[in-house]
């Protein structure tokens, strides 16, 4: 049995972002590094992947691979493909900038994360407040005491954890909470322009907004506070389910 765990390190921002290579640098002192991730930004990308046209990989460096896919693609070819054997954790990120309260919908950060759950190893995504921090070795050296805690104890079938950390200046992040993920939207605003050829084109997400929620990710980061959100795949309202579980449709036979 290898003694060091394999650790499998990918994003949404593409391969030569810093958060990601602060993130890699990080996890040397935890396992074996390799990282696969996407060749440019694919931010609020999603859970998307990629069914209908063949995906491209390219190797970057020793255990470093590229390619043209989503974050979700990375992380099931490395896991199907391209690793030499099953890593013991995938962390996703560090994304520039959060991924808080409703972005967990959006974002392609959380849905490496996501896809690493679905092939059931423990998996985390990282996320630092600030889209342009000074240093994001901070939220690295966060996000490692996470994930040792993780490889320890492990996560439930089918969880994931977001870690959010705010943007500390460069200076160690000193406190976290276990929070439940807020409400954030992208506001309601669409600016419309027009390109050099007189079209028009469309910018949405430039009113993003977060509502106070008590004990929330959102509200935690705000303060200053890291934030450790459990999340799970089942979206089932499972208390709506009980409640209409006996409810009748006219004209149709409920079985």
């Amino acid at each position: 049995m290898d003694a060091s765990p394999l650790i499998l390190v990918t994003n949404d921002d593409g391969y030569e972002a810093r958060g990601l290579e602060a993130l890699a640098l990080a996890f040397e002192h935890v396992g074996e590094v390799w990282m696969v991730a996407p060749d440019r930004e694919r931010s609020g990308a999603s859970h998307a992947i990629t069914l209908t046209n063949p995906l491209r990989v390219r190797q970057a460096g020793p255990r470093r691979f590229v390619t043209d896919g989503t974050p979700t693609d990375c992380v099931f070819l490395a896991i199907q493909s391209l690793l030499p054997r099953r890593p013991a954790l995938v962390v996703s990120g560090i994304n520039h900038g959060p991924n808080l309260g409703d972005d967990v919908t959006y974002s392609g950060t959380v849905a490496g994360a996501m896809e690493g759950t679905i092939m059931g190893v423990p998996s985390i995504a990282v996320s630092v407040s600030a889209r342009q921090p000074r240093d994001f070795m901070p939220a690295a050296h966060f996000s490692v005491a996470v994930a040792r805690h993780v490889l320890a104890h492990g996560l439930p079938a089918r969880s994931l954890l977001n870690v959010n950390v705010p943007d500390t200046d460069g200076a160690p992040v000193t406190r976290f909470r276990w929070a439940r993920g807020g409400h954030r939207d992208y506001g309601h605003r669409v600016i419309e322009q027009q390109d050099p050829r007189g079209r028009a084109m469309y910018w949405i997400g430039s009113d993003i907004k977060h509502y106070p929620v008590e004990g929330g990710d959102c509200d935690a980061v705000e303060a200053g506070i890291a934030a450790i959100t459990p999340l799970q795949l089942d979206l089932t309202h499972h208390a709506l389910l009980e409640a209409w579980g006996h409810v009748e449709l006219p004209g149709y036979d409920r079985v």
